[in-house]
């Protein structure tokens, strides 16, 4: 098992800050090996690459291509072409809404889920206003967990793709992607997966998996901000064209006779048009490394043990169980490291402003999953905790405890956020 608390001496925020970090779902902090790494090219290697044939370019050129590498290996990809970089998961998915776009035809349906992340669902709504096809919604069932007997219902041979997120952002429900992935087989479908909050957090192995494509964030993962990842499996890249073009993607451009003839070259690199965040792959490559050495195994064994620590905190408090509701799977085996909640009925962001006097820093809104915070009754949105390989269940206490002073003083707060006291 991890140490967090030897973690935590490679993370310089939080060893310089008194503050109890619990938005890693937003975003992670940045240990040492990955801010060293980003200044070390800076200093000693910048350079633009692959056209380049001095040596400084080409050592650049060799320190990207082998950040890819890396990514491969960690997401247990086959082959180097498979991994594409771009600025994170919400350009991959809009990447791949635009390549399947020509795709789709009218009578044609695309099918989600009502818990995606509002960048695995504003794609898909505008490809099938473009293209004139349906745009189907798959509910959940009881305990917050997807209602895979209305998927399989949903999902027909006129499903052309499927996109659906690993782990929700709200709820750390975890979809069972084989399953999902056996369905789009059956029906010829592509099966797109948000991965931004799975990847980061336990293994993933889009083999095992058997995924068309699988998108996920660096600054999400300990990495920097500004790198992302798009993974598109070798066998169905030959039938996409890249739908953005640049420097960098063609092998070849020719005027013939007053008309432009253009050669692509293949993928990765037909999609990763203009100069690339180089140093922000290199950095992800080494958050990659931080984490491969503490073992995803171990990662989400330790999330899973905050959460459970979380849920019975709460339920064994006679005050808190009665005025803190809980959204997520009862399920241990099916939920991450996320727990988001609600006090009473009080605004989110009065939750989460009152935590941050205790220096407990979490989330609170819709985390950009607003058709989620509305079917589950969460109209104001909700308070989301999320917990990484740095925290600790003695931060949890502290988190229990300002929630406790919070509950005792809820009628006054609300009071003085309606003007009814001065």
């Amino acid at each position: 098992m991890l140490d967090p608390s030897v973690l935590r001496e490679d993370f310089p925020l939080l060893m310089k800050r008194n503050l109890i970090y619990f938005d890693n779902a937003a975003t992670s902090q940045k240990p040492l090996q990955v801010i060293e790494a980003m200044r070390n090219f800076y200093e000693n290697i910048n350079s633009n690459i692959h056209r380049g044939v001095y040596s400084l370019s080409m050592e650049a050129s060799r320190a990207y291509e082998d950040a890819r590498e890396v990514v491969k290996d960690f997401i247990r990809a086959k082959y180097l072409e498979e991994v594409v970089f771009t600025s994170g998961a919400t350009q991959s998915l809009n990447i791949v809404a635009y390549m399947l776009a020509p795709k789709l035809s009218p009578g044609d349906n695309i099918v989600v889920s009502i818990m995606e992340h509002h960048s695995n669902m504003l794609p898909w709504v505008r490809i099938s206003k473009l293209r004139g096809v349906e745009l189907r919604v798959v509910r959940l069932s009881k305990d917050y967990v997807i209602n895979y007997e209305e998927l399989t219902e949903l999902v027909d041979k006129k499903t052309k793709i499927i996109a659906i997120s690993h782990m929700s952002n709200v709820l750390g429900t975890i979809v069972d992607i084989r399953a999902v992935s056996k369905l789009a087989r059956e029906n010829e479908s592509f099966l797109v997966v948000d991965g931004a909050q799975s990847v980061p957090h336990m293994p993933v192995s889009v083999r095992d998996l058997d995924v068309d494509f699988l998108v996920f964030s660096g600054h999400k993962m300990l990495g920097p901000t500004g790198i992302g990842v798009l993974y598109i499996k070798k066998e169905i890249q030959e039938f996409l064209e890249p739908p953005f073009t640049g420097g960098g993607t063609v092998e070849d451009v020719t005027l013939k006779n007053g008309t432009l003839e253009v050669k692509f070259l293949r993928m990765p690199w037909s999609l990763e048009a203009g100069t690339p965040n180089i140093a922000g792959a290199i950095g992800l490559s080494e958050a990659i490394k931080y984490l491969s050495k503490v073992g995803m195994e171990n990662v989400i064994l330790h999330e899973k043990a905050l959460t459970a620590y979380t849920l019975k905190e709460v339920s064994n408090d006679e005050l808190l169980s009665k005025y803190v509701k809980i959204y997520g799977p009862t399920n241990l085996e099916v939920r991450g490291g996320i727990v988001a909640f609600n006090v009473d009925d009080m605004n989110p962001n009065l939750v989460a402003s009152f935590m941050d006097a205790y220096n407990v820093a979490v989330r609170s809104g819709y985390h950009c999953a607003q058709p989620l915070h509305e079917y589950i009754g969460a109209k104001l949105g909700t308070v989301r905790a999320s917990y990484y390989i740095y925290n600790t269940k003695e931060e949890i206490s502290l988190m229990i405890d300002a929630l406790r002073e919070l509950v005792k003083n809820r009628k006054i707060l609300q009071a003085t956020r309606n003007n009814d006291i001065i």
